[in-house]
């Protein structure tokens, strides 16, 4: 199971506050799981999370060693909205196939199946989560998501379903609007072939020259930064050959 940590954001003004905060539509939260992230005012990703409706309260999924810094942050922006942010004492258990009763689908990826939320652990499931996400180009919190530094728009959030463009303002909106609209993405994350291993954050070269960084690794694929302009096929990461073949996961 994850190291996720759930809190509970509660108070009459808590979809309005979280919608002047975070990258996806909090309207979006009475069709199911909203993926979403919060940004630096420079743009750059902070933490990644899913948001759940829950009677009179939000319920906020994250990865627990992002959540004590996230909580703070959201604490620094409340002024004067009547919210509340408190952590619970919440498991989540996930699962691909048939749902259980209360289980919502993963929006970022059909593959990624379900998320339930409950009082006591799930039972340990066998899924090879590493391997799926890697098929399915999903990046993580802590290895291909870097807290101020990655962008959430070169890790594929729009494809995930993590960001709308259409929602208005929240924080680091301008400079994640300019990236999608003004720019063509010059690096990203991807989906490699991979011949031999190599640690996470090796660096990947191509004719000698720095071509990105090779990350998760699964069946003979991995996911990478990549430099599109330098990346191709015969290209290394230590001992490892890496093969990409034009296919980015966006």
């Amino acid at each position: 199971m994850d190291n996720r940590t759930i809190l509970a954001i509660s108070g009459t003004d808590r979809e309005k506050y979280l919608q002047g905060l975070v990258t996806n539509d909090t309207a979006r939260l009475a069709d199911g799981l909203v993926y979403a992230a919060m940004l630096s005012p420079q743009g750059k990703y902070l933490a990644d999370f899913f948001l759940k409706a829950d009677g009179d309260r939000i319920l906020l999924d994250v990865a627990s060693p992002l959540a004590p810094d996230l909580a703070k942050r959201l604490a620094m922006y409340k002024l004067r909205a009547d919210v509340a942010i408190e952590e619970t004492d919440l498991f989540v258990s996930r699962g691909i196939g048939p749902a259980p009763a209360g289980a919502l689908s993963d929006p970022r990826h059909p593959s990624l199946g379900w998320r339930l939320y409950g009082d006591t652990p799930g039972e340990a499931s066998e899924t090879d989560w590493e391997a799926l996400r890697v098929a399915a180009g999903v990046p993580e919190a802590g290895v291909e998501l870097l807290p101020n530094d990655s962008y959430i728009l070169e890790a594929g959030f729009e494809r995930l379903n993590g960001v709308d463009f259409r929602k208005g303002c929240y924080v680091g909106q301008e400079v994640t609007a300019r990236m999608k609209h003004k720019t063509e993405l010059r690096k990203g994350l991807a989906i490699v072939e991979v011949e031999g291993t190599a640690a996470p954050g090796t660096e990947i070269t191509a004719d000698g020259k720095p071509a990105g960084t090779l990350f998760t690794q699964a069946n003979g694929r991995a996911l990478a930064h990549l430099r599109f302009d330098r990346a191709g096929e015969g290209m290394r990461a230590g001992d490892a050959l890496v093969n990409w073949k034009g296919s980015r996961a966006d």
